[in-house]
């Protein structure tokens, strides 16, 4: 399980494969926002995987989120939810990803080429 230490009492959650491979989209570059469908089609990885993980990293701080300012019918689709790396979560996400690669060694057959992330392959 993997808890923070700031702010209000953390949600633990289990670090899997998959939240690995969402923890390296933000690492790759932490400043940027980026909307779940994003993350969905760079991992090539389901909805239903992607935005779960998304509200548990939420819930434990690692990341923050804002919805989209705009018109949804001038648009022509839906909302964004944007999330972004939070202080806390730049922290603690490479030295998670540090530990699940040297308990379950090399990742590089599940991690994706530039998703460096600061995990060693």
């Amino acid at each position: 399980m993997v808890t923070t230490t700031e702010g209000p009492p953390p949600r633990p959650f289990r670090l899997t494969l998959p939240t690995c491979l969402v923890l390296q989209i933000f690492l790759k570059q932490p400043e940027e926002e980026i909307y779940g469908l994003q993350i969905t089609r760079e991992l090539e990885l389901q909805s239903g995987t992607v935005h779960p993980i998304l509200t548990r990293l939420e819930q434990a701080g690692w990341v923050e989120s804002r919805w989209e300012d705009v018109d949804p019918r001038y648009e022509g689709r839906p909302r964004r939810r944007y999330y972004r790396l939070s202080s806390d979560g730049a922290v603690q996400a490479p030295r998670a990803i540090t530990r699940m690669v040297s308990k379950r060694g090399p990742l590089s057959y599940v991690l994706r080429p530039g998703l460096n992330g600061g995990a060693s392959t």
